[in-house]
This record gives C-alpha cells, sequence and structure tokens, in this order.
C-alpha cells in the first residue's frame, strides 16, 4: 500500500471508506494600490512628502546661508568671492527654486493648522490642498517673471 502524500490546500474525497467534510481553503489577498504610485495616500500623503522635501531644503539654505555669511569674520577678500557667485544666473534661477519651496512650504503649513485646529478641517484637506496649490502657483506667476527680468537683465 502506498502512503498518501497530502499537499497544502488538497483535500481527499474519501478517507477510510468515508466521507471527508471539505475544508476551504483560506486564500490571501492582496492589497490594492493605487496604479502609477508606491503610496497609498492621495493629496494628503503628496502634502506630506512636499512638505518634508521643502522643509529640508529650506534648512540646507538656511545653513549655507549661515556659513557664508559667517564668513565676513574670518576674511572679507573671501566673502565678497562667495557673494559674487551669488549673482550668476545659475543661483539667480535657485533663488526661484527656493522661494518656490518657502512658499509651499509656508502655505502648506497654513494647512496643516486648518486641519489641526478646526473640525471641519480634516473633512475638507483635499479642497484645502488644492486651493495651496493654486495660491502657490498664483505665488510663483507673479515672482518668476520679474526674477527672470533680474536675473538676465531684461
Amino acid at each position: 500500500m502506498r502512503p498518501i502524500i497530502r499537499k497544502e490546500g488538497y483535500v481527499p474525497q474519501e478517507s477510510a471508506g468515508t466521507l471527508a467534510k471539505k475544508r476551504a481553503v483560506p486564500t490571501i489577498k492582496s492589497p490594492r494600490r493605487p496604479a502609477g504610485t508606491l503610496y497609498r495616500g492621495r493629496e494628503g500623503m503628496w502634502s506630506w512628502v512636499l512638505h518634508r522635501i521643502t522643509g529640508v531644503a529650506i534648512y540646507f539654505f538656511l545653513l549655507v546661508h549661515i556659513l557664508d555669511t559667517s564668513l565676513v569674520r574670518v576674511s572679507p577678500e573671501a566673502y565678497n568671492a562667495v557673494i559674487n557667485t551669488y549673482k550668476t544666473p545659475i543661483m539667480g534661477l535657485g533663488e526661484i527654486a527656493l522661494v518656490a519651496a518657502i512658499g509651499l512650504h509656508a502655505l502648506n503649513g497654513l494647512r496643516i493648522i486648518l486641519i489641526d485646529f478646526w473640525g471641519w478641517g480634516t473633512k475638507h484637506q483635499k479642497l484645502m490642498f488644492y486651493i495651496v496649490i493654486g495660491l502657490w502657483v498664483v505665488l510663483l506667476i507673479g515672482f518668476i517673471p520679474r526674477q527672470l527680468m533680474h536675473v538676465f537683465g531684461g
């Protein structure tokens, strides 16, 4: 007589002359992810990510700013050399990125305050995200042309 080898999920129809009860094999469903993104959240998650990225970028800008300003005590010539490098068009474009980061971080910070302190904030957080993005775009539309004229001498 051959031994019965049972595979996982296999239920024999008969066992020693009696009918065996069929067992339901549990199935594991994988969680659904939104297409095209690694994150499970929508506006709230992207708001969180953008807030962290802009916060870190502003932090590093402030660190560099403090370091280059402190050069005036060490060597005024070195300070003047660094300041002259900031007058290049590349740094002028970097100032646009800085204003964009500060503007988005500030407006999103106000959004977070509204969500935290008012009961209706959590219900309307998606709407507030789009309002923040709209105000941010208006801010940049007002700033970028003027900055480009300043950088490129227009």
